[in-house]
């Protein structure tokens, strides 16, 4: 048992499962808009958000403690190299265009990491920015780096996408939230800390709430997809209702980062 949940643990912390969550956010979008579903591409994400995240999470604490790193880190910054390594080998396959479309969404999560900011900040540490920083970065990979990979022209719909995505990813990240509330530090000014528990939860309810809304407005309506999407929010909704500050510890790390996971396997089963 210690070794499954070792195993388990392994695919929480090295950011397999957020990497799967984004991957099935950009698939979702691929369908949506009848884009070209590429692998390369799909191993660009999976990759990228594997170094991405990692680099996020653990760059600051690998530099402070370099010798002294658990053997768990260390399996974990090993393996985000050799994502690195495969993220580089299929960017080599890319078209320049395509990178310098990536560059915003690159220097947004170097800039969430690293203190450029006086007195050792990044943008992490801005108040009430770093929910929204997440939000915009995860809505730029899933839905405007389909559409530029596919050199498609921007439609109606792609921007309504964009927006829920953000929206959703917004509505996402209050369980974290909240789950973080008894450690971040008061200087975060996290939404926790400055509206309090269930304000934080209503204002995650108000951001699905417009998602919802904006599938009206779409120009072409899938009735399955948009079923599918109500359903989602609606797990979603449940997600931020239930979320405490004393939570299972896989509470937010895997149910609630898993809702676009199962988001695209009832898609799956159901177009």
């Amino acid at each position: 048992m210690k070794s499954l949940k070792g195993i388990f643990d392994f695919y929480i912390n090295s950011s397999i499962h957020v990497a799967l969550a984004v991957l099935c956010m950009a698939l979702i979008t691929q369908y949506e808009l009848h884009l070209e579903n590429e692998i390369a591409f799909n191993y660009f994400i999976f990759f990228g958000t594997i170094t991405g995240y990692n680099f996020v999470k653990y760059a600051s604490l690998a530099g402070l403690h370099h010798r002294n790193l658990t053997d768990k880190l260390k399996i974990i910054q090993l393996f985000s190299f050799f994502c690195f390594v495969a993220l580089l080998v299929i960017a080599y396959r890319f078209e320049p265009q395509f990178w310098i479309s990536c560059i915003p969404l690159a220097l947004l999560t170097l800039l969430y990491a690293l203190p450029f900011l006086p007195h050792k900040r990044n943008l992490r540490m801005v108040p009430t920015l770093k929910i929204f920083i997440i939000a915009a970065v995860w809505a730029g990979v899933t839905a405007y780096l389909p559409v530029i990979y596919n050199s498609t022209f921007w439609t109606w719909d792609a921007s309504i996408i964009s927006i829920q995505r953000f929206l959703l990813v917004l509505a996402l990240i209050v369980p974290f939230e909240i789950r973080d509330a008894k450690y971040d530090s008061p200087n975060l000014g996290t939404l926790p800390q400055l509206v309090g528990i269930k304000k934080t939860k209503l204002f995650g309810l108000i951001m699905i709430t417009i998602s919802v809304i904006l599938e009206f407005f779409k120009d072409s309506i899938n009735p399955t997809s948009s079923i599918i999407h109500y359903l989602i929010i609606g797990i979603t909704a449940m997600a931020i209702l239930r979320a405490l500050k004393n939570q299972n510890e896989y509470y937010s790390s895997f149910f609630v980062e898993g809702i676009p996971i199962l988001w695209y396997l009832l898609l799956l089963l159901f177009s």
